[in-house]
């Protein structure tokens, strides 16, 4: 059996985890943010450090807007070539990880609805 890889949380994870608390209270659902933190720890990390490519492959598929080529030619850069970028679907939430030797790399968490919940804040 292989041993079990490091997890990390990244300080943009962090960021995105207060972000998302912020954003879950303003909905009315505070609770769902417990429930999600709880779910991260007795779900994702363990099944992370026992089986890492779990997520799809996120660099599999490049996106088609201008902005997004841009921002995932950077991601593929900082990435380098000896890691895997994945994406991982968390009931409502997506998150981003890398996976680089024995490491995995938690770099971003969204609720699926957290860019399109404001949009006159988005779109003034």
């Amino acid at each position: 059996m292989p041993r079990a890889r490091a997890v990390f949380v990244t300080a943009n994870f962090e960021s995105n985890l207060e972000q998302l608390r912020e954003f879950l209270v303003g909905a009315g659902a505070a609770a769902a943010f417990d429930h999600l933190v709880a779910r991260l720890s007795s779900h994702l990390v363990p099944n992370l450090q026992a089986f890492p490519a779990l997520g799809a492959d996120f660099l599999a598929r490049a996106p088609l807007s201008v902005d997004g080529a841009a921002m995932f030619e950077k991601l593929v850069k900082s990435a380098g070539t000896d890691s895997q970028v994945r994406q991982w679907i968390e009931g409502d939430y997506i998150v981003l990880y890398l996976v680089r030797g024995q490491s995995v790399y938690l770099l971003s968490i969204k609720h699926h609805r957290q860019l399109s919940f404001d949009l006159p804040g988005h779109w003034p």
